[in-house]
């Protein structure tokens, strides 16, 4: 080849170079003003739940997602109803939020870190990322409407009254159902069905658990027959303890004992004290007659005792006197003493008892009713005292007393051991069993008389 025809191609070979070279800077150049214009925008064709969000900038984006999806949800309500109420969780009220500002800023900072040139393939294809927003919320508020539904819902139960408007004959005030929200099992359906699903709106029937009485109209009609009665004699008492046993009678009277219930005397009729309308009279100190606040119940207490027994319910606690009283016979007594013994019985019958207890012409009376179907059987009390102790007197001499005088310083009491039983019989008036209610010990008190030896000029 001569020399001028290689000058020539190489001048050829140079512009075309010349050529390319601007026509790759002219490309460059195109490529970097198409990426350079989507710097503060978001690439093509990127969806947030579906919603495209590609070419906006981060504040368009925004505002579009809070219309899409965070003014929707603030509207939605759970409705919680109960008979003609309605309650409303809020979603507003419970902060319910998307996290909308992350995920935008996901979405922008896609491909912004790519080259040029990927830049420009993602602008002109677009991405096709789809985000999802999570949805998040605050719950508070759910305990707060749940607070107010329990003020309003939960009711106790009020149990029905047995009042005796005459001799055997009651009227039955009934009784009131109480109601109670299930507040755990409510919050726990309305955290299920809090969601982010726009469309959908939810209504729960709030659970309410309804509370029976304990003391029912249909139990309290159950009592309606005398089923054992049992009365003492205090014509001879004094008038602080006739004023005692009317008293503490009076506490007793009109007592509802429903099956399984206690009745404890010192727990009705309460501390004995001059307070209380109490007064001075006899009572058993140390095997000796002293005066006391309160003397004479443990006659109301030995009365009420007889009339359960007859009514086939046993003591749960009882204890006999240390003296044998003069008002029932050995073995069945009950003593009390405010905050060391009680007389307490539970029942045992399948029905209420109701205790009515009163006094007429200085004799005490109790009677008990419950259902009818009780007295299809009688019960008797017996006793048997299968062994008596005599007792002994001690004599001791005084010189501070008259030669020839005598005083009783503690009376002699003759002691006894006694069963007491509770015969069953039945319609027929038949002997069907016979219980043994009690084994009492009522020990010899020996007395002592004192003589005067001092000589009388």
């Amino acid at each position: 080849m001569g020399k001028k025809k290689t000058i020539n191609l190489i001048i050829i070979l140079s512009v075309f170079a010349v050529l390319i070279m601007a026509g790759s800077a002219a490309y460059a150049g195109y490529v970097y003003r198409i990426a350079s214009d989507w710097d503060k925008l978001i690439y093509p064709n990127i969806k947030v739940m579906d919603v495209n969000i590609g070419g906006k900038t981060e504040e368009e984006a925004r505002a579009l997602l809070k219309e899409k999806f965070q003014d929707k949800v603030s509207e939605k309500i759970i409705k919680i109803t109960y008979e003609d109420k309605t309650y409303a969780i809020e979603y507003s009220k419970l902060n319910a939020r998307y996290n909308i500002d992350k995920v935008i800023n996901e979405a922008f900072s896609y491909g912004k870190g790519f080259s040029i040139f990927k830049k420009k393939k993602l602008v002109m294809n677009g991405s096709g990322f789809n985000l999802q927003l999570e949805f998040d919320y605050d719950d508070e508020y759910i305990s707060e409407v749940i607070g107010l539904m329990e003020k309003d819902i939960n009711k106790d139960p009020v149990d029905g009254k047995l009042e005796m408007v005459s001799s055997g004959k009651f009227n039955i005030i009934p009784d009131k159902k109480g109601y109670k929200l299930q507040a755990e099992q409510l919050k726990n359906s309305i955290v299920n069905n809090i969601n982010d699903k726009l469309d959908v709106d939810v209504t729960i029937n709030a659970p309410v658990e309804t509370i029976s009485a304990r003391k029912t109209e249909e139990e309290l009609a159950k009592v309606n027959s005398l089923i054992a009665s049992y009365s003492t004699s205090f014509t001879t008492s004094a008038p602080g303890r006739v004023n005692n046993i009317e008293l503490s009678t009076k506490a007793i009277n009109g007592i509802l004992l429903m099956p399984g219930d206690t009745f404890s005397f010192n727990e009705v009729v309460g501390e004995r004290t001059k307070a209380r309308g109490y007064q001075e009279a006899g009572v058993i100190i140390n095997n000796k007659i002293e005066s006391g606040i309160g003397g004479g119940i443990c006659q109301v207490s030995s009365t009420l005792y007889n009339a359960i027994i007859k009514s086939n319910i046993n003591s749960t606690e009882r204890f006999p006197h240390t003296l044998p009283s003069a008002y029932v016979d050995l073995g069945r007594d009950a003593t009390v003493d405010w905050g060391n013994i009680d007389y307490k019985f539970t029942n045992t019958l399948d029905y209420p008892i109701y205790i009515e207890g009163y006094t007429k012409n200085k004799v005490l009376y109790f009677n008990v009713y419950s259902n009818k179907s009780l007295t299809n059987r009688r019960y008797d009390i017996v006793n048997d005292v299968y062994k008596t102790e005599k007792s002994t007197t001690k004599t001791i001499k005084d010189s501070s007393m008259p030669e020839g005088s005598k005083k009783i310083v503690q009376k002699a009491q003759t002691g006894y051991k006694v069963k007491v039983y509770l015969n069953t019989y039945d319609e027929n008036n038949k002997l069907i069993k016979q219980e043994l209610i009690s084994d009492d010990y009522y020990r010899p008190i020996q007395g002592i008389v004192k003589v005067g030896t001092k000589k009388i000029n």
